[in-house]
């Protein structure tokens, strides 16, 4: 007898499976790159590779981190492709989407994707897709950006740090918001109020607390309010990134039960430092919109739980250390920005498990609720037919965060000294464990 069907590749054996969210012993088979079939444990699957986990260990799929600054090309002294993709892998990321800043030129053209898509192809660790760029000069030019394959457009509602990438008024945020409606584009937005920031007070050098008083609550309040009722108007698809603030939860939840198509991530950062705990000066924490209070931050963990924030990304935003404690601890000088691409996942896990939240949960967060999001549900979970992106996790081993052993370009991190939990023992991407493939690019579907 004779048969044609492709040999398989892998089999996985665990006694600890996420599979359709809840954790079950099971059998992967792994053929092309992809999930062939999941079996009992011990079941008698014959494959080139036959790999069974040791006890302790939870087979879980790579996490997907749809928000990412890479800022190459034009900025590879702040991060670029090889480092953060290295990163990523390690802390077991097999899916990052760049974001169109800081890289010079900003991914607003089909001609600087190109250009992003060149430098990224060569050199990454894992699967690399794109975010495009919505700003004043892109207006009336998106569709070409979005059929060159970009899953969204970014959008700033106040300053973004960076000259090429202007912010839209609120004018143009209406505008925006209908030109990608008409093609049932995303556009996902950094919501600040430049009004209520330029009329609160400016920040104090060194003191943190004044900081946080420079970018207050009602400024995301003002700024989410402006992006829902763009969204009403135009029926469209809005994404708020990073919420740090808990005050808008109530016009967030106002919004979804309406049926209007908005959904919101939050950070690790956010759920993971609060102000009381921020040392003056300490500008490794300085980000915008700023960390917060405990109070604040236990609400977006119960908003989280309840479905109000969809999805955890890490908002990894290098710089030079030179910039990042520019000023020498003065917070209106220094780059806001927080590094912790290798560590997010395990950073909300530490978070998650001290408040007895599953590890279940937390990976619907950062690896299915994030591919959904831009519409990659080949991955984010493991089912057959899925991308073969998995990883070997240890949830209970204790770590201190060495931001020098830290795979990206620059040694700084919020997360410096740190006492996390979780361990990556293995990543297979596509199948193939231990980094030995190169990330493909991958576009919109």
């Amino acid at each position: 007898m004779t048969t044609d069907a492709a040999p398989i590749d892998l089999v996985i054996r665990s006694g600890s499976v996420l599979i359709d969210g809840a954790f079950r012993p099971a059998a992967l088979s792994v053929t092309n790159g992809r999930i062939t079939a999941i079996d009992d444990i011990d079941s008698a699957v014959t494959a080139l590779e036959d790999r069974t986990l040791p006890e302790g260990q939870v087979l879980i799929p790579g996490i997907v981190d749809t928000h990412v600054h890479v800022n190459e090309p034009g900025r590879t002294d702040w991060e670029g492709f090889a480092s953060a993709t290295k990163a990523a892998l390690k802390g077991g990321v097999t899916t990052i989407i760049d974001m169109p800043l800081n890289s010079i030129p900003p991914t607003t053209t089909p001609e600087a994707l190109e250009l992003k898509r060149a430098a990224a192809g060569p050199q990454a660790s894992v699967d690399v897709g794109f975010w495009g760029g919505a700003i004043p000069a892109s207006l009336g030019h998106l569709r070409g950006v979005h059929d060159a394959g970009v899953f969204g457009f970014k959008a700033f509602l106040s300053p973004s740090g960076v000259d090429e990438f202007p912010h839209l008024s609120t004018e143009q945020l209406h505008e925006a918001m209908a030109e990608i409606a008409a093609f049932d584009g995303l556009l996902i937005v950094h919501a600040e109020d430049p009004t209520t920031l330029d009329s609160a007070p400016h920040p104090e050098g060194a003191d943190y607390p004044a900081f946080v008083r420079s970018r207050p609550d009602s400024s995301e309040q003002s700024a989410i309010d402006h992006v829902i009722e763009a969204v009403r108007r135009t029926g469209g698809r809005a994404h708020i990134l990073h919420l740090s603030s808990a005050a808008a939860l109530p016009a967030i939840r106002a919004a979804k039960a309406e049926g209007l198509r908005l959904t919101v991530e939050t950070c690790p950062h956010y759920l993971s430092f609060d102000e009381e705990h921020i040392p003056d000066g300490g500008t490794q924490y300085k980000c915008c919109p700023p960390i917060r209070d405990a109070a604040n931050q236990e609400h977006l963990w119960a908003a989280l739980v309840d479905g109000t924030i969809d999805l955890v990304a890490s908002d990894h935003s290098p710089s030079t250390a030179e910039l990042k404690f520019a000023g020498d601890g003065d917070f209106d000088l220094a780059w806001g920005g927080i590094s912790g691409l290798e560590l997010s996942f395990r950073a909300v896990w530490t978070g998650a498990r001290a408040r007895g939240i599953p590890l279940e949960t937390v990976v619907g967060w950062m690896a299915t609720s994030t591919a959904d999001l831009v519409g990659l549900g080949d991955r984010g979970r493991i089912a057959v037919g899925a991308q073969a992106d998995l990883v070997a996790f240890d949830p209970e081993a204790p770590f201190t965060v060495d931001a020098t052993a830290l795979a990206h370009k620059n040694p700084v991190s919020a997360f410096d000294g740190a006492a996390l939990v979780g361990s990556v023992e293995t990543v297979w991407q596509r199948g193939v464990a231990g980094g030995g493939l190169v990330g493909q690019l991958v576009a919109r579907p």
